[in-house]
């Protein structure tokens, strides 16, 4: 592996990489998805393959509806660290889009990463504020980087991205209110949804993201952790040694699969008082010595945020558990 990397790092050219169709047909084909509340979708499953690399480095599972354009549902990494795309279960997300569809009411504005936004709206059918393929952060390895140009060239290719400059720029935006002090985002955020009543819907995933995006603003580290045997205690002492060990301020944990954990880390005090820091659950350092029970996993960790623009307030933060649909305040806006 370690010469693959090398040879990609010495040989600048196309992208590294590139999407096989492995099989495709309807939800009925694909009856481990969970897909049943969405009949009229086509899937298709997509091996990420390298030159070289006998097997794949990753697996993805597109969906369309009709002729439309395909959008990511669910990226399984082989190789540990993040590439193109941040790891994603779909199990999340047909919990989170029923609970979405009948709680936000039409009209009201969808603001989340644009991958996420991208599965919203196509499984709730509700208007996002961002709704094309922005390919950004390009995710990669450091050797990766001199074909980064052709790697994006690739990406909206395959995708049939078209973006236009004004989705750009508002995604720019976004990610600027998301890094910045709690009361200025919110205001930022005000100002993309043209002052209508507004949810954002984040995941601990975004935090690396963004991290990518915006590093001068938030200090984003991550760690995968093995979960042995279920044991939550000893994960929790690993976690907590580790951020200890390197000084970060707080952290967030997400499990990958039943026996791998990521934990994400906010590596100094100011990425602690962005708003996207202050939107998630996290562990402060404080709580470093807490009983191992205040601990636990967020096997589903997409939550809604319902944001009360005009005041300034963020009214909750929630995260779902596994086997929950995860839950959204629907306080008025006053």
């Amino acid at each position: 592996m370690l010469g693959w990397f090398a040879f990609m790092w010495l040989s600048p050219g196309p992208a590294p990489y590139h999407y096989r169709l492995v099989e495709e047909g309807g939800i009925d084909k694909f009856s481990k998805l969970g897909l049943d509340a969405w009949p009229d979708l086509g899937i298709s499953k997509q091996e990420i393959r390298v030159e070289g690399v006998d097997e794949p480095v990753a697996v993805a599972y597109l969906a369309r509806r009709g002729n439309s354009k395909p959008v990511m549902l669910a990226w399984e990494n082989y190789i540990g660290d993040p590439l193109i795309f941040v790891d994603s279960k779909l199990s999340e997300l047909t919990l989170l889009a029923p609970v979405i569809a009948k709680h936000v009411p039409k009209g009201a504005a969808i603001l989340a990463w644009w991958d996420t936004s991208r599965q919203i709206q196509l499984l709730t059918g509700l208007e996002t504020v961002f709704t094309s393929h922005l390919s950004g952060p390009v995710i990669t390895p450091s050797l990766w980087r001199p074909r980064i140009e052709a790697i994006e060239k690739y990406e909206r290719e395959f995708w049939g991205s078209t973006v236009s400059a004004e989705e750009r720029g508002k995604f720019q935006r976004f990610a600027d209110a998301l890094s910045a002090e709690s009361t200025e985002g919110v205001a930022m955020l005000r100002e993309l949804t043209d002052g209508r009543e507004a949810y954002i819907v984040v995941h601990v995933s975004d935090l690396y993201k963004l991290g990518q995006m915006r590093p001068d603003r938030i200090g984003v580290a991550y760690k995968d952790f093995p979960l042995k045997g279920g044991d939550v205690h000893g994960l929790s002492a690993m976690v907590k040694r580790w951020q200890l060990d390197n000084n970060y301020t707080s952290q967030t944990v997400y499990g990958l699969s039943e026996s791998l954990v990521r934990a994400y880390y906010l590596t100094d005090a100011k990425s602690n008082n962005t708003l996207l820091a202050q939107m998630l659950p996290r562990r402060p350092r404080s709580l470093s010595n807490s009983k191992p029970s205040r601990w636990s996993i967020n096997r589903e960790p997409i939550g809604c945020i319902r944001f009360r623009l005009r005041s300034h307030r963020i009214t909750d933060s929630l995260s779902g558990r596994s086997g929950r649909a995860p839950i959204v305040n629907l306080a008025r806006s006053r």
